[in-house]
């Protein structure tokens, strides 16, 4: 099991019955160990922000979803439990875009 860049997958964030859709946001093609993987959260709470990513109608996730990039965080890959399917390349390009604004980058 090895999450790739743009898979969304089910991850136990671990808070008690907690788990939730996420988007691997960490290049696997990166040449080092990884024991962790950077992710966007998935929510279906869409409070309009520039920081929030509309994912349209994917049929692996419910109609309303947003990527919320003001949840970037990085869990260990075993929290990774099962991919849900691969983002369109516009959307994971939208949520890198947000993320340059979030970071100042």
């Amino acid at each position: 099991m090895n999450p790739k860049l743009g898979e969304v997958w089910l991850v136990d964030m671990g808070m008690v019955g907690k788990i939730r859709p996420a988007v691997v946001v960490l290049d696997h093609q990166l040449p080092v160990e990884r024991a962790i993987i950077v992710h966007v959260p998935v929510t279906s709470q869409n409070r309009d922000s520039q920081l929030e990513v509309s994912l349209g109608h994917l049929p692996f996730l419910s109609p309303e979803s947003v990527a919320n990039v003001q949840g970037i965080g990085s869990l260990p890959r075993t929290r990774f439990e099962r991919k849900l399917g691969t983002l369109p390349a516009a959307d994971l390009g939208r949520i890198r875009s947000a993320m340059r604004l979030a970071f100042g980058l």
